[in-house]
């Protein structure tokens, strides 16, 4: 596994989650709500952009599109809650929320050290 292409990759789907948030619950937040289609029009390129060498970075990482998948779903997992958090005042600290944050490290770790 090429590590340096792992971190990438991550680090690149962590930025699209925040760019997708941004582009999806923008009119939401008051702060942002006055334009929000502006800037979900305007998030769409960058977002395909950096969504594109995420997925890139991953398969040469993982060398297949399922365990780069489902790193995407697991990083959104972790990025989803903390802006909800941030942005809207939503704590993620239920139940639901909690085990569903756990869950997704588990997956991502499946990914990891699960041999092929």
């Amino acid at each position: 596994m090429n590590i340096k292409s792992l971190i990438l990759s991550s680090a690149l789907f962590a930025a699209m989650h925040v760019l997708v948030w941004f582009s999806n619950n923008a009119q939401l937040s008051p702060r942002f709500k006055e334009h929000a289609m502006a800037l979900c029009i305007a998030l769409a390129i960058p977002c395909s952009l950096v969504a594109y060498y995420a997925v890139q970075y991953g398969y040469e990482a993982f060398g297949n599109a399922w365990s780069v998948r489902l790193l995407g779903f697991g990083v959104s997992y972790l990025v989803f809650p903390a802006m909800a958090w941030f942005m809207l005042g939503e704590s993620p600290l239920n139940a639901k929320t909690s085990i569903s944050i756990l869950l997704s490290f588990i997956i991502v770790a499946v990914q990891l050290w699960w041999p092929k």
